[in-house]
């Protein structure tokens, strides 16, 4: 079937465009920008049509934790976010690092979720760091990336291997810098408002000293690798320093740290909990001009379901993360209407640049690119309530928050899988 959009506010992150136009689509393809009316019309009222958002780190409860989150809850709140694909991780309960255990997350996926699912495997067998997994039947068994999430491999000589072979392979690495050490149990960033609150914390300087370790790493052995959740101002030198060198690296920010600093976590609230911990507003306004300025690659939404027992704890024992699929896009539009970045930037960072690094198709809105595509209205207010999403946990830290953008339909290969029947 046939079906163009018109009247469409298209945002382009490859051309880096914004304008009014229209676009066709018909076997689950583009196949068509601004070529008349074809099929089934929709009219879009002059709202953004962008390509959808691929959302990489994505934590789902299944197999182990599925009263957090389910595959067919968090797919539920990824289509309702405009996210057509999720790449998920693999700390799960067991930790996917079997082709067994992808199997079973891949067909799973397939079975209950509306949008595209991708899985990245553990780097090492139980992300214990000691021995890495059989990569080449991971790869062959479905996986497109190989990380150990916040479990950091001590022992440089088996990160250095792991990364050896995966450059054969042609694997990527995602990893999570900080040192293990200094980050033990801290539970915010350190500082004044830290000491004045009690909370134990850490210095930035963490992850600037995990960061400078990997990346002598990755230029060691070659190893195209990602940084997935870089946070303060610290780490920005050595990232492009590595960038300038010529070393296969990447970054991602999540949109927690590009929205919300220390302070939000005022009198202990648990919510605003999230790993790493939030940052000062200079390091927050560091991340977002580093966004701007494509240092920064990605922005995830670090999606991390925690049931209501794992949050409703002393500050320093409660869980970290935070649910933002369907946070993600809305939280984002704050950047643009502070004037910080716009909408074609900060699709490069949302939707290209991850389907780029990740080697997945979409983030583009040309000619014979999927057809996974996002309408929303940038402008619309509304208030969060955290009882509405559709994520089984509602761990969300902008509960009860005043937010502009609203997602009124999504398609994944020519299908609707959000929205109503009009625009």
């Amino acid at each position: 079937m046939t079906t163009t959009f018109t009247n469409a506010r298209l945002i382009n992150p490859e051309t880096g465009t914004d304008e009014i136009g229209s676009l066709t689509i018909e076997g689950g393809l583009i196949t068509g920008v601004n070529e008349g009316d074809a099929g089934d019309v929709i009219d879009c009222g002059g709202k953004c049509l962008a390509p959808g958002i691929v959302d990489i780190g994505v934590k789902i409860g299944e197999p182990g934790e599925r009263h957090k989150e389910s595959f067919r809850t968090a797919g539920l709140a990824a289509a309702a976010g405009g996210v057509t694909t999720m790449v998920i991780r693999p700390d799960t309960t067991p930790a996917v690092d079997t082709p067994e255990t992808l199997s079973f997350v891949t067909r799973r996926a397939g079975q209950v979720t509306p949008v595209n699912v991708h899985s990245m495997g553990a780097l090492t067998k139980g992300r214990e760091g000691r021995e890495m997994v059989e990569m080449g039947f991971m790869l062959d068994a479905g996986a497109i990336a190989f990380t150990d999430c916040d479990h950091v491999v001590t022992d440089n000589k088996v990160y250095s291997r792991a990364m050896t072979y995966a450059r054969s392979l042609r694997a990527l690495i995602i990893g999570h810098p900080q040192d293990p050490q200094l980050s033990k149990g801290a539970a915010v960033t350190s500082g004044k408002f830290a000491s004045l609150r009690g909370l134990p914390a850490v210095s930035p300087q963490a992850e600037r000293m995990g960061l400078e370790r990997d990346l002598v790493l990755a230029e060691m052995t070659g190893v195209a690798y990602h940084a997935d959740s870089l946070s303060t101002a610290k780490s920005l030198p050595a990232l492009e320093r590595a960038k300038a060198a010529g070393v296969d690296v990447s970054a991602g920010v999540n949109i927690h740290h590009l929205t919300l600093n220390e302070l939000d976590v005022g009198d202990y609230r648990t919510f605003f909990k999230v790993k790493p911990p939030l940052r000062s507003e200079d390091d927050r306004l560091a991340m977002v001009e580093a966004v701007a300025s494509g240092l920064i690659d990605i922005i995830s939404s670090m999606h991390t379901p925690q049931d209501e027992e794992s949050k409703r704890l002393p500050f320093e024992e409660a869980a970290s993360g935070a649910v933002a699929l369907e946070t993600l896009l809305p939280a984002a539009m704050r950047l643009v209407h502070a004037g910080l970045v716009d909408l074609p930037t900060l699709w490069r960072a949302l939707s290209l640049n991850p389907a780029r690094r990740f080697n997945l198709p979409g983030g583009e809105l040309t000619v014979g690119a999927p057809a996974d595509l996002v309408l929303f209205d940038p402008d619309a207010p509304f208030l969060l309530d955290r009882f509405k999403l559709n994520s089984k946990s509602k761990n969300t830290p902008f509960d009860g928050a005043r937010m502009e953008g609203k997602v009124l339909g999504t398609w994944v290969a020519g299908e609707r899988v959000f929205g109503g029947d009009d625009a």
